[in-house]
C-alpha cells in the first residue's frame, strides 16, 4: 500500500513534466505585453520579453546578427501564430555570432528571448518605421510545417445517396 502511495506521485509528476508546453530554451516570467508593436509607442528598455514571428531578412555583420522580423502572436508553446492579417508590428533581433541566412531564411518561424535594448529608424519602402530592437539571448527557428491538404468527402444528393 505505502509503494502504490509513493508511486501514484511519482507518476503524476512524470506525465506533467512530459507536457511542459515550451522548449526548454523558451521557458521562464517573459512579459506578455508590451507587443513589438505597443513597445514602440512607449519606452521599455531593459524590459525582458519573448517575441516571435516571421524573418523578413536577416543582416550578419562582422560581430552579430541581426534579423528582421515580423512579429505575431505566440502560441502556448512559444511558436508564432500565423494568420496573414494578424501582426504585431516589426522588430529587430541582434545576437552575436554569425546565423547563417541560408538557413535562417525568409518566412521562417522564429521566437527570441531577452531584453529590448532600444529602438533603430528604417525605412519601409518610404516610411520611417521605428523598431524595437531586442538583445536576444536565445534564438529558436521552428521545424517547417508540413502541408497538410484536407479533402472532405462532399455531402450526398439527396436523391443519389452516398457515392
Amino acid at each position: 500500500m505505502i509503494r502504490i502511495r509513493l508511486l501514484v506521485p511519482a507518476l503524476t509528476a512524470l506525465v506533467l513534466s512530459a507536457c511542459a508546453s515550451q522548449p526548454r530554451p523558451l521557458q521562464g516570467p517573459y512579459a506578455e505585453t508590451p507587443t513589438p508593436h505597443a513597445a514602440v509607442l512607449g519606452d521599455y528598455t531593459g524590459t525582458p520579453v519573448r517575441w516571435g514571428g516571421r524573418i523578413v531578412q536577416v543582416e550578419p555583420g562582422p560581430d552579430s546578427t541581426c534579423f528582421e522580423m515580423i512579429a505575431t502572436r505566440l502560441t502556448a508553446g512559444g511558436r508564432p501564430y500565423w494568420a496573414a492579417d494578424d501582426t504585431n508590428g516589426r522588430f529587430l533581433a541582434c545576437r552575436t555570432g554569425f546565423y547563417d541566412p541560408a538557413v535562417f531564411e525568409r518566412n521562417r518561424e522564429v521566437t527570441f528571448t531577452g531584453r529590448i535594448a532600444g529602438y533603430d529608424s528604417r525605412r519601409i519602402g518610404e516610411y520611417d518605421y521605428r523598431f524595437p530592437r531586442l538583445d536576444a539571448d536565445v534564438i529558436y527557428l521552428w521545424p517547417l510545417r508540413e502541408q497538410v491538404d484536407v479533402i472532405t468527402r462532399p455531402a450526398p444528393w439527396p436523391w443519389w445517396g452516398y457515392w
